[in-house]
């Protein structure tokens, strides 16, 4: 247990050293690459403006997102009624689909008891 605490502070030890060696050069890089994204000056003010840009933006997405939903819903519908007619590679993407649903649903009971797989913290 002793050798592994060592090597893993040696692996720390040599990582940190990595980056700071070679973490400004990379800042450095990314920010000369990203530069238009950059808005100047960086006050409170700007900060606030982009802030209701984006949520503003987002809620005119709205309708168009309502759109494509109510769009799946009556292809759902669709193949509900002629579901005679279903391939098995439809039923067979509708059950990988249901299954998906279902992990994320227990993935998110997981999260939410604390990363806890077998109950609630005391």
């Amino acid at each position: 247990m002793a050798a592994r605490l060592q090597q893993l502070q040696s692996k720390a030890c040599q990582a940190t050293q990595y980056v700071s060696k070679h973490g400004t050069t990379y800042y450095k890089q990314l920010m000369e690459q990203n530069k238009q994204y950059v808005k100047e000056p960086a006050t409170v003010e700007t900060c606030s403006e982009l802030s209701k840009q984006l949520f503003y933006t987002r809620l005119a997405s709205i309708p168009g997102r309502t759109e494509t939903f109510w769009k799946e819903i009556d292809y759902v519908k669709n193949m509900w009624r002629h579901r005679q007619e279903m391939k098995v590679e439809d039923l067979g993407i509708a059950a990988l689909f249901g299954l998906e649903c279902f992990a994320w649903f227990c993935a998110g009971e997981i999260v939410g008891r604390g990363f806890t797989i077998t109950g609630y913290y005391p």
